[in-house]
């Protein structure tokens, strides 16, 4: 089931339907002075409305997508999550784009999740022409359900099995943009920010047919900006499992990471990418400015900070508008 929670076109709303100003005067009396100029400024507006409506609308749809994954025990989960999707309505064959949310360390903090949506952002890669697809994980928000992407306690991290937990689920969604009639399999784009970030970089390194590049927005996992502020737990581990991911990820990618990031500090996300491209992967860093007290939340905080890279990359990899 598909439910739009999008702007309604004219095609959706014909504005011919409406009230007119005489009829709400009454309607009966002949037209004054007055009422002409109100029934202009009337037909003006419908003009202008529907000019405007003669582009593609912007819509906002919500669907529900069954999931099979398992978590670090290896025990399977079959649950249903909700997928959030923003499109023009009115282009064909679209770039797809899978776009992941990140990880509270709570469990009030991931019910508060609600639903994934990223609407600025996700506004700006519909501009770019994307049909973006936002998954609501297992264990989040209005999804719910266990949280099977536990990575164990902080000095026995087991992040490839919590991380895997993720990408079955964006992987399914990947197939469901696929089957989608209005999108071109050919071309998709992944990104997430935080825990979702690394998902994507383990999901970029299954070279998914179709992807064809991938964006990494403070990927990571472990850290507590309050507890041990940019010292994520395991540390020694996620390295590892960010260079075992680039043995086999061919899939062009970059990572940007803020400058004053309080879950993983400066050091560790430069040290992370060197270990992931010195094994083979292909991926170009961006250091963004400090944002605020946490550049953590660049993505949805510093647009204006991380979008004329991304437009240059989306460009290098022909998925610019």
């Amino acid at each position: 089931m598909t439910v739009r929670h999008g702007i309604a076109t004219s095609r959706d709303c014909p504005l011919l339907a409406m009230t007119s100003p005489l009829s709400l005067r009454g309607g009966a009396n002949a037209p004054t002075k007055q009422s002409r100029s109100v029934r202009a400024f009337f037909a003006l507006s419908v003009l202008l409305f529907a000019a405007a409506s003669a582009h593609a609308a912007v819509v906002e749809e919500t669907i529900q997508l069954p999931i099979q994954t398992r978590d670090i025990y290896q025990q399977a989960h079959q649950h249903t999550i909700t997928v959030t999707i923003w499109r023009e309505t009115d282009r064909a064959k679209l770039p797809f784009m899978v776009l992941n949310h990140g990880r509270a360390g709570t469990p009030e903090g991931r019910a508060k999740v609600g639903r994934a949506r990223y609407p600025d952002a996700s506004r700006y890669f519909v501009s770019k022409g994307f049909a973006v697809f936002i998954p609501t994980r297992t264990g989040y928000g209005v999804t719910g359900g266990p949280d099977v992407e536990f990575s164990g306690p902080c000095a026995r991290r087991s992040f490839p099995e919590a991380f895997e937990a993720g990408v079955a689920q964006a992987l399914a969604v990947v197939d469901y943009a696929k089957s989608q009639p209005y999108v071109d399999r050919s071309r998709g784009l992944i990104a997430g920010q935080s825990v979702g970030g690394a998902i994507t970089v383990a999901l970029a390194s299954k070279n998914v047919a179709g992807v064809v590049g991938a964006i990494n927005f403070a990927g990571g996992a472990g850290g507590d900006p309050q507890g041990h502020p940019e010292n994520p737990c395991s540390e020694s581990a996620l390295r590892r499992t960010f260079g075992a991911y680039g043995q086999t990820s061919r899939v062009p990618a970059m990572w940007l990471y803020s400058e004053n990031d309080r879950y993983w500090g400066p050091d560790h996300p430069r040290a992370w990418h060197k270990t992931f491209t010195s094994s083979g992967g292909v991926a170009e860093f961006v250091q963004l400015p400090a944002f605020k007290t946490d550049g953590h939340a660049s993505f949805t905080g510093n647009f204006d900070a991380w979008k004329p890279a991304v437009d240059k990359f989306l460009a290098s990899i022909n998925l610019a508008k």
